[in-house]
């Protein structure tokens, strides 16, 4: 368990302080950040400035799926094909409603108030607070602080260019173009110069990238083991690649597919991020399945892997956070919290195990959907009859299947109703204790990940349509799993650049599953139709060939005893002689999942919800995702605050006129 004084509450490693002193600091900023000269004359004083930065970015970031910094709620994988429901009661989300359409000032607020309000007489944390206390910071260092060590001062420095850059990305992704304010400015109805107008999204692109490489020259390659978690040099760089890589997509680039120039700067910034970090260290972790596992599990200490990282706490205390994400995937059986039903579109998903696509041709029975799936599927899903250890049981085997009795009653085995056969089970760990229910677990979270920078080069090549390197870098990640070199790790011949995007993101959609990565790649390709806001260009899903996502369902399944029973577990005698580990020699874990099908067959069916997964109260319904979503437009606060500010594309303004900002431009 950590001690009070090293609390791991932020994406990096909070040195923090006691109670006392955080609220001091606190009362020490009231007034936006203008704290007395003599605060930057002491290292341990400047140290809780950069660490509440830290706090104020990371805070609440407990889970992998949760996205924005700053806000870190997990709105948007709900969006995806990896989470059902969202909504009230487990119904669709809002935003993919087909009978809710969003498109006016008042209702910006109802899809996110991510922006933030008005400046006002308390410290809030919101985006441009968070960007004033870092102005605040870098105006003042090297004046009121020059009596510090100048690597002090750099590396401080270095931490606040990367956090002012990433808030800056989040902005962009969330509004496309906003205004760009690098100097503390005091609220004014009078100062004409504090009327920044949206700047274009290529200026906040130069502005973030500027910011990043500024981070890159101050940041060190790599901290001290007390210090790790804070960002570095190979960092700094690699955020630079995403960023590019998103500024190249269809969402911000009209000329995705006709002009090569930002997917080479994307493509340039991918490999620097690369040699960098490969240099200091950092690369793939381990060469199979189970290291892809237990890479998760690199606790409080430096993994290879990781490039930025969310430290975690497994104790009880009212300043650390622990992670929220185990608690929620273990079944009731294990005292968990229900567990995170996988819908069918994701365990269908997966490649088999020589990194085909899962079809009837290559061998997929999507019933018997466990046999012969990508090493990663079992480290990913847990499903009936598989071994899912924790400290106080090495042993313990999940069973999820429900059966009617003669009453036509439904009861379920070990009281695990589940609305699908297959759970997520990733980054869970083995060793954790249910003793609190599994609400103190202390497993870090990955913001970024090696194989994801190796996966943005590989886009990068794909768009450029440079196909044998688009095929190398995603065989690096396969093959580090066990996916044998054959046929292209199982991509087959791509004789297109639209079949080598289209496989790239096929591979994030797998690599990356449940770490928040998903609905930023399907909003900045556009993939839930090819529809999009007159004025800008989609069409997207028709290019690369993948079938747009509206119009489709998450869908679930009861795994269901095959007849009538008593209410008494017709299984219970059974089943205990088969169970699969994971971890098994390959020869056995073979000759488990075969008993294991035997076992399905002869016992199961697949059950119709009573309720689908996406429904509307109760009526099954199909996702609907109306174009101007991509981009939100900017709420009545705001733009009746800042009248100079033009609504953006899509969306209506304060007088009920369609807005003019266009983000593609």
């Amino acid at each position: 368990m950590k001690t009070k004084f090293n609390i791991y509450i932020t994406l990096a490693l909070l040195l923090v302080l006691g109670v006392s002193c955080s609220d001091d600091f606190l009362q020490e900023k009231k007034n936006f950040g203008q704290v007395d000269d003599s605060f930057y004359e002491s290292q341990e004083q400047t140290d809780w400035y950069i660490n509440r930065l830290y706090y104020n970015f990371y805070f609440g970031y407990t889970s992998p799926v949760a996205t924005l910094v700053g806000a870190f709620n997990t709105t948007q994988s709900y969006l995806t094909e990896e989470l059902p429901g969202g909504g009230t009661n487990g119904t669709i989300h809002n935003l993919i409603n087909p009978g809710i359409t969003y498109t006016t000032a008042e209702d910006v607020a109802l899809v996110t108030g991510y922006y933030g309000k008005a400046l006002g007489g308390s410290v809030k944390n919101e985006p441009y607070d968070r960007i004033r206390d870092i102005n605040s910071f870098l105006g003042n260092i090297d004046t009121k602080g020059a009596s510090l060590d100048q690597t002090y001062r750099d590396r401080a420095k270095g931490q606040a260019y990367y956090l002012r850059a990433i808030q800056y990305f989040d902005l962009m992704r969330t509004y496309g173009g906003v205004p760009i304010v690098t100097t503390v400015q005091n609220a004014s109805s009078t100062d004409e110069s504090t009327k920044i107008p949206r700047a274009s999204v290529a200026a906040v692109v130069a502005q973030i990238t500027a910011d990043l490489d500024k981070a890159a020259t101050l940041l060190p390659p790599t901290w001290d083991a007390a210090n790790y978690g804070r960002f570095t040099r190979g960092a700094a760089l690699a955020q630079k690649a995403r960023v590019l890589l998103t500024y190249a997509s269809p969402l911000f680039n009209k000329n995705w597919d006709t002009a090569t120039d930002r997917w080479d700067a994307a493509l340039a910034a991918g490999l620097a991020a690369e040699t960098q970090l490969t240099a200091d260290g950092f690369g793939l972790y381990g060469t199979t399945a189970k290291d892809w596992q237990d890479m998760f599990l690199i606790n409080n200490a430096f993994c290879k892997e990781a490039i930025t990282v969310k430290l975690l706490g497994d104790g009880i205390s009212n300043i650390a956070e622990n992670n929220s994400w185990e608690k929620g995937l273990r079944p009731v059986s294990q005292g968990g919290g229900g567990a995170l039903e996988a819908p069918k579109e994701m365990i269908d998903l997966f490649p088999m195990s020589d990194g085909k696509r899962p079809t009837v041709a290559n061998g997929y029975d999507a019933f018997l959907f466990f046999k012969g799936r990508d090493p990663r599927f079992y480290r990913t899903f847990a499903f009936s009859g598989v071994k899912w250890p924790y400290k106080e049981n090495t042993t313990s085997v999940v069973w999820s299947y429900r059966w009617l009795d003669a009453s036509n009653v439904a009861r379920y085995s070990d009281n695990n109703n589940e609305t699908s056969p297959a759970f997520i089970r990733k980054m869970s760990n083995p060793a954790v204790t249910n003793a609190t229910t599994f609400q103190y677990s202390g497993t870090d979270i990955f913001e970024y990940r090696y194989a994801e920078l190796l996966l943005n080069i590989a886009e990068c090549y794909a768009a450029k349509g440079d196909i044998a390197n688009t095929v190398a870098y995603i065989g690096k990640v396969r093959n580090r799993v066990g996916i044998p070199s054959t046929n292209n790790y199982g991509l087959g011949t791509l004789t297109t650049k639209y079949a080598a995007i289209e496989a790239c993101l096929y591979e994030r959609r797998v690599e990356l599953a449940y770490e928040g990565k998903r609905f930023w790649d399907i909003q900045r390709w556009m993939l839930y139709s090819d529809e999009a806001v007159a004025g800008t260009v989609g069409g997207t899903c028709s290019k690369l060939g993948i079938a747009p996502i509206n119009g489709t369902q998450r869908t679930g399944h009861y795994l269901q005893y095959k007849t009538t029973a008593t209410a008494v577990d017709p299984l219970a005698a059974t089943r205990p002689s088969v169970s699969v580990d994971i971890d098994a020699a390959p020869a056995t874990f073979q000759t488990q999942i075969n008993a294991l099908a035997t076992f399905y067959t002869n016992n199961f069916v697949l059950g119709n919800l009573p309720t689908p997964m996406d429904n509307v109260s109760g009526a099954a319904t199909s996702i609907s995702w109306k174009p101007n979503y991509y981009i939100n437009g900017l709420q009545t606060s705001v733009l009746t605050l800042n009248p100079w500010m033009i609504q953006t594309i899509g969306w209506k303004d304060t007088a009920g006129s369609f807005g003019t900002y266009n983000y593609q431009e």
